[in-house]
């Protein structure tokens, strides 16, 4: 089935970071290309599912979708959680997920792109549309973690565009077998 059928554990080092003003200028759109970044409202849940799945499977982001519907409604519907998706020539490519409900802080939950979006020029531009919103929630700082299973230039980029480490912890994650990530999907 492609997929590994029985879940296993990892050890991962999360890597946490904050900036503490917002950058002097964002990276330009990328040129010649078609896109748009679209901020959802209302997302149903099985389109954010489908997000989370195809954007994060190999990075085994599987915290959200083993949430239930009552559960991932709760967070996901909050009048301030900011949801954005990027298209690249009509379909979807890529979200960021801002919850900007923490005290003073607005954490960059998730940020990441599809497998056919990677390596297209996108990225930089991308994750600076993401950390303007961020600051459009008018935080003190603005919050993100990466891990040692995200992409690897995941931590790089994070730094380059105003980012600073501000802690590590090991953390073990329980990944999903194919029968659990295909019922989480097709709910």
């Amino acid at each position: 089935m492609g997929g590994d059928d029985k879940s296993r554990t990892i050890q991962v080092t999360v890597t946490f970071l904050e900036m503490g003003a917002p950058p002097a200028h964002y990276p330009p759109m990328p040129m010649n290309r078609q896109i748009a970044l679209l901020k959802a409202r209302a997302m149903p849940l099985h389109y954010y599912r489908y997000l989370m799945d195809r954007v994060g499977r190999k990075w085994e982001w599987v915290n959200a979708l083993r949430l239930d519907d009552e559960e991932l409604a709760a967070g996901l519907h909050r009048e301030d959680r900011d949801v954005r998706v990027l298209y690249l020539d009509g379909a979807p490519a890529g979200f960021f997920d801002i919850k900007p409900h923490l005290p003073q802080v607005a954490e960059l939950a998730y940020f990441g792109m599809m497998e056919h979006a990677v390596g297209q020029g996108l990225g930089r531009w991308f994750l600076g549309a993401a950390i303007e919103a961020a600051w459009s929630h008018h935080p003190k700082r603005v919050a993100v973690q990466t891990c040692t299973m995200d992409h690897p230039a995941a931590l790089p980029l994070y730094q380059k565009l105003g980012f600073s480490p501000v802690g590590q912890k090991q953390e073990t994650i329980r990944t999903m077998t194919f029968e659990e990530r295909s019922a989480s999907v097709m709910r």
